[in-house]
């Protein structure tokens, strides 16, 4: 060996320099040599590796570089019987770290890995199996190869899912249906799998498909209109009117979700694929069981099932119902809401109006119970003309109001005989809807059912004595109540309504009297038949002395008129001595006087007397009704 060492020159082989001594061809050998030896990486890249060690803590893996990768052994909890030189997939994150080591990743190789599988998966159309993670919002979270993926409730099955927990844990094939790469969201279905199955079985039954064929089925849905049924790959809809022959309101009453039922075809649409079933059709109709004693007239029974505006149904039998119009529930002629008579779900008697069996239709009354009050015997004595009464209010029109005085007997009272003093324009400034109102009949027609009444008739009419209290030239006391441009409208004693005109309202001062003012006016003109006072305000200061009839008399002595001849004196002289004959006019004229006064004074106890009795009467009334109170 040492012998070796002297023998070795040193001079040639510092001449030659470091590798001088290979020929070209050894040197190309050993570079090849060393070449396989390490291999080229690049970061972010999926390369295999080997195991040459596996630690407490990480798995040393050789992928050809110069130095040897760490990855920690919690990424590899998926291969328990990891051992060395077995081959895996990792991800280079860093050639080298601060440290000098290589960082590689299996966790991130198997993400990547997946999303290029779940590419795939889309481009080509496959199927992929994943496993469900846990339920969301409105689906299931499933593992795609590491990739968290949505399968959406609605892509679960071909039939709606209620309780997702029970698909948490199982493995379940899907195919991607859409990639959203910029927030890394996968969305995946369970549902066209199944759909490629069953477009075969709806092909079938759509093709032997027949009116009046009896299926069975699945409740898959149920609304308020109907329930949803699946056929076996198609489904029909069996709405709530052909469940029940009976009324019912919604179908959760009679049917259950998942539950099988028999049903039948009625009619089907083989462009839009539409179903229509039925299940009371496979029951005999409740009408051909109706007993054959009923018939019109007859009374029957029933449960009142629905409430409309315009009446109400009752049941017979359950799918044998009658109409009961709101017409028909009372005698009286004002129609009033028909949950005023009865409410859904009583028990009543009704009499059988019209009935069509072949229609399977009925129209029954409840009023038809009790005696049509205008064909009792006594109804021309108890609303004779003349008989006082106490009704309500119904109706108010422009003409006059409507007055029930028992169920089914009204009347009508006309605006004009409402008030014998107050000219009333409407009925609602006397009286409102629902309140009493006492009248007496004027007159009474009873094959036409009519009633006129008054209200006004019960007292006397009081324009006779008013003649004798407003005479001409009295004055009197009066509040102007309106003013137009015609004149002004005043409320004079006793309730009674007077007229003056606008040159009638002007004072003493010369101002015109406005409304609410109270002054002296005296009577110009009195008509008990045309129920009118026309009184004047300025005639009271303007020549007060002065009486009407008076300067009647006065312009009644008129100058003879042309041609007209005149009294002869003789015969004047004879009327002078007839007149003197006469006794004293004066006399005479102080009677009339006298005579006027004391009807004027009786008069006006008259009416005073009035007055205190309807007084009396209204305290008592509301004495009455603080006491019933």
């Amino acid at each position: 060996m040492s012998k070796e060492v002297e023998d070795f020159d040193w001079d040639k082989f510092e001449s030659q320099g470091f590798g001088g001594g290979y020929s070209k061809a050894e040197k190309a050998e050993m570079e090849q040599m060393y070449g396989d030896t390490l291999t080229t990486v690049q970061e972010e890249e999926v390369i295999k590796g080997t195991v040459v060690g596996i630690t407490d803590r990480d798995v040393i893996l050789n992928i050809g570089f110069k130095s040897d990768g760490l990855v920690p052994i919690s990424e590899f909890r998926d291969m328990p019987e990891l051992k060395v030189g077995d081959e895996v997939e990792v991800f280079i994150e860093d050639q080298e770290d601060p440290n000098g080591q290589l960082i590689l990743s299996r966790k991130k190789a198997k993400i990547v890995k997946a999303w290029d599988t779940i590419y795939k998966a889309l481009e080509e159309d496959t199927i992929l199996e994943g496993l469900v993670k846990r339920r969301t919002k409105g689906g299931l979270i499933m593992d795609l190869h590491g990739v968290e993926a949505f399968l959406p409730g609605s892509q679960i099955d071909v039939k709606p899912i209620r309780d997702f927990d029970i698909f948490v844990g199982k493995k379940m094939e899907v195919k991607v249906v859409k990639i959203n790469a910029a927030f890394d969201n996968v969305v995946v279905s369970h549902k066209v799998l199944i759909e490629k199955d069953l477009e075969q079985q709806r092909s079938a039954i759509l093709n032997n498909l027949e009116k009046g064929q009896v299926l069975e089925g699945v409740i898959k849905n149920m609304t308020n209109f109907g329930v949803f049924i699946d056929l076996g790959g198609v489904d029909g809809l069996l709405h709530i009117t052909d469940i029940s022959w009976g009324r019912i309101n919604h179908p959760s009453e009679v049917l259950e979700l998942d539950q099988k039922v028999n049903v039948v075809v009625l009619d089907f649409d083989d462009d839009k694929k539409r179903i229509s079933l039925g299940m009371k059709q496979l029951t005999p109709h409740p009408w051909d069981a109706l007993s054959a004693d009923i018939e019109v007239g007859s009374r029957v029974k029933g449960k009142i099932v629905n409430v409309a505006d315009y009446g109400a149904f009752l049941e017979l039998l359950p799918g044998v119902e009658g109409l009961i119009h709101v017409s028909e529930m009372s005698w009286s002629q004002h129609l009033r809401n028909p949950q005023d008579f009865i409410k859904q779900g009583d028990e009543i008697e009704a009499v059988v109006l019209t009935l069509d069996r072949d229609e399977r239709k009925m129209s029954l009354g409840i009023k038809q119970l009790t005696e049509d009050p205008w064909t009792k015997e006594d109804v021309l004595t108890k609303y004779g003309v003349g008989t006082k009464h106490t009704g309500v209010v119904r109706n108010l029109t422009n003409f006059g109001l409507f007055i029930e005085l028992e169920e089914g007997v009204d009347g009508l009272v006309h605006v004009s005989d409402l008030s014998w003093t107050k000219k009333i324009k409407h009925p609602s400034e006397f009286v409102k809807v629902g309140e009493n109102l006492d009248v007496v009949v004027l007159e009474l027609d009873v094959p036409n059912r009519r009633l006129a009444l008054g209200h006004k008739q019960l007292e006397e009419n009081p324009w006779d004595t008013f003649q004798s209290v407003f005479t001409p030239g009295s004055t009197h006391k009066a509040t102007i109540l309106e003013k137009s441009d015609r004149g002004a409208v005043l409320e004079l004693p006793y309730g009674i309504e007077g007229f003056a005109f606008p040159k009638s309202l002007v004072k003493e001062d010369g101002s015109n009297a406005e409304v609410g003012e109270a002054l002296d006016f005296k009577v110009m003109e009195f008509s008990k038949d045309d129920r009118k006072i026309i009184l004047s305000h300025t005639n009271v200061y303007s020549d007060p002395k002065e009486d009407p009839s008076a300067k009647a008399d006065k312009f009644a002595k008129k100058k003879p008129a042309a041609g007209e001849k005149k009294e002869p004196k003789a015969d004047k002289k004879v009327k002078e001595v007839e007149k003197s004959t006469l006794g004293d006019l004066d006399a005479l004229s102080a009677l009339k006087d006298k005579m006027m006064s004391n009807e004027k004074e009786a008069g006006v106890q008259k009416l005073e007397a009035a007055a205190k009795a309807k007084k009396d009467a209204s305290s008592e009334e509301t004495a009455s009704e603080e006491t019933e109170g």
